[in-house]
């Protein structure tokens, strides 16, 4: 019975490896094609948002230009990047974190510059309990997006969870950088800072 559990194991992770090689082969040419095409018009429309982002004069003016960068984030990827995206969210949606870090996994090796990989895969390992991995994690992503507000905003809650008010406050002081009006934003920086400094708010 064991042996044979092994050799199903073993099985599933060959089939996945080759989906994965099937896909990058597949996935080439898309890249070489959008590079300077719809990518670059991507980028050029993300950054614009962000400039925007810092510019708005309200939480109820961020909050739509928040949601049209996180889902441009989202959607950043290949069409096949895209899928495992999504079945990655719907399986945290349905508590299976080991199949969402695994689908995570399998679009940053698809897109290894695809910043929200590591970001949702930081989400699910922090979900997971691997605390250490999910700030390797977000360590990547703001890597190849040192913009990413969202990535901070979850490195702050890591942090906050372990009791280390000081790295809560830094991360969020990064979120307001970049997001300054992000709702409730203002309101979490001073606790974080009462918090980590036990200055009067």
């Amino acid at each position: 019975m064991r042996l044979a559990s092994t050799a199903r194991a073993a099985s599933a992770l060959r089939m996945r490896h080759a989906l994965i090689a099937t896909l990058l082969f597949a996935a080439g040419p898309v890249f070489a094609q959008t590079a300077s095409g719809p990518a670059a018009e991507r980028r050029a429309t993300i950054d614009r948002l962000l400039t925007a982002l810092q510019a708005a004069p309200t939480e109820e003016a961020a909050a739509p230009i928040e949601q049209q960068i996180r889902q441009l984030w989202l959607t950043a990827g290949t069409p096949a990047v895209t899928l495992l995206m999504s079945r990655g969210l719907r399986e945290m949606k349905a508590d299976a974190t080991k199949d969402a870090i695994e689908d995570f996994s399998d679009a940053a090796t698809l897109d290894p510059n695809l910043a929200e990989a590591y970001h949702q895969r930081a989400i699910a390992r922090f979900t997971a309990g691997d605390s250490q991995g999910a700030i390797a994690d977000i360590q990547a992503a703001l890597q190849h997006e040192p913009r990413d507000f969202a990535a901070f905003q979850t490195l702050s809650a890591i942090a906050e969870a372990q009791k280390n008010w000081k790295g809560a406050y830094e991360a969020w002081q990064k979120v307001m950088e970049i997001d300054p009006k992000t709702p409730g934003g203002a309101e979490r920086l001073k606790d974080l800072k009462r918090r980590a400094l036990g200055e009067e708010t």
